[in-house]
């Protein structure tokens, strides 16, 4: 079993990590994490303390091709690598034509280390090992395969999945510069919104409602939201409805539920006009999905209704105030895409609980502006 690497093991230390005095300093750092927005934005305190740990390291991110403008502004990243998808990872199809030239790749980089950040690796370990990295480290769940014992910690079942990362560099010996998010925003992003929606440029005060998620397993009931954001509407704050081009339908459905008027920005966002739209906002109220970490990162209160999902992992972890409503099951966490047994996690969260959670909210942070500009980096 993987455990820590004992002092009198260590020939040389290089700023908390182990590395053995015959294959050198760290010079070339890959990290592997093909997954969605909120699970990247929860990596990002790790990411930061790899770099403060390792400055003059040329650190490389290894994910899924949405992910390359995030990390093209995180300045704890230097480079991005697209990753084509293996079988058995359910985030994204699998591009199985390229997979072999990945790894060519891969094995051309060769990472004086490389990080698998993903998860319990049962499915990527052995991919990680086929990159041909001098060393790599990771989780491993017990009995599964481990590439490098030494530099291999069992996956954490309990904790925020920002922890559960951290922990690995915890156990590299790298130490921890802070928990919070960062989601690093530029005047153009503000400028870009303005050009979406005019009314971005003006005091009105707004509040965002996300109705989508990626599985309907991790939805609340259109019609609730609608009901909520016309509550919300009728004090007096413009209600902007906002979704991928994915999510447009669903988008418009909650807009043709409501009563009273909204914006609908389903579609007209980038990652960054997103982002910069999150920022002025009075509120997000959401399901528990990646905007909900965007929200955190910017220190916009939030009202997070988290269906199926595992709380304790997942609730958004940083600057601001954000509540989340939730009702225990037996089934929790949800494994399925579609609840095949009526959604009761979710249909136990009435609109008036959420409306009174969204107002209480707003309260606590009415005498707080919201900014016309975020620097670029909290960190």
């Amino acid at each position: 079993m993987p455990t820590p690497i004992p002092a009198s093991r260590r020939d040389q230390h290089l700023h908390g990590l182990a590395v053995p005095a015959a294959e050198g300093p760290l010079r070339r750092i890959g990290v592997f994490r093909a997954l969605m927005l909120g699970d990247v934005l929860c990596a990002v305190p790790a990411l930061r303390a790899l770099r403060a740990a390792h400055p003059q390291a040329e650190i490389t991110f290894i994910g899924l091709p949405w992910a390359r403008d995030l990390m093209q502004r995180l300045p704890m990243v230097d480079r991005f690598i697209d990753f084509p998808g293996f079988p058995g990872l359910p985030e994204a199809g699998v591009d199985q034509g390229n997979v072999p030239e990945f790894l060519r790749q891969m094995q051309a980089e060769q990472f004086d280390l490389l990080l698998q950040m993903h998860g319990s690796g049962r499915i990527v370990n052995p991919l990680i090992a086929a990159c041909g990295a001098r060393r790599s480290a990771g989780f491993y769940e017990p009995g599964a395969f481990c590439p490098q014992p030494e530099l291999y910690t069992a996956w954490p079942t309990e904790g925020h999945e920002v922890q559960r990362l951290l922990r690995l560099l915890d156990h590299l010996g790298v130490a921890r510069q802070g928990e919070e998010l960062e989601f690093p925003l530029k005047p153009q992003d503000f400028s870009e919104l303005q050009a979406v929606w005019a009314e971005a440029a003006s005091d009105t005060p707004y509040v965002c409602v996300h109705v989508g998620a990626r599985f309907p397993s991790r939805r609340w009931p259109v019609q609730r939201f609608a009901e909520v954001a016309d509550r919300l509407a009728r004090q007096g704050y413009t209600v902007v409805l906002t979704g991928s081009s994915g999510e447009a339908p669903l988008v418009a459905e909650a807009q043709s539920l409501m009563k009273q008027p909204s914006v609908n920005l389903a579609g007209r966002t980038t990652l960054w006009t997103l982002g910069a739209l999150v920022a002025k906002a009075r509120l997000l109220l959401c399901n528990d999905t990646g905007i909900s970490h965007i929200a955190a990162a910017l220190a916009t209160p939030s009202v997070v209704v988290a269906s199926g999902s595992e709380v304790s992992r997942w609730r958004p972890l940083g600057r601001g105030s954000h509540q989340v409503l939730w009702q225990a099951m037996e089934c929790r966490p949800c494994h399925h895409m579609s609840c095949p047994i009526g959604h009761a996690c979710a249909l136990a969260i009435g609109p008036a609980e959420v409306s009174a959670a969204c107002e209480g909210r707003l309260a606590a942070t009415m005498d707080q502006p919201r900014p016309s500009f975020v620097p670029l980096s909290y960190s």
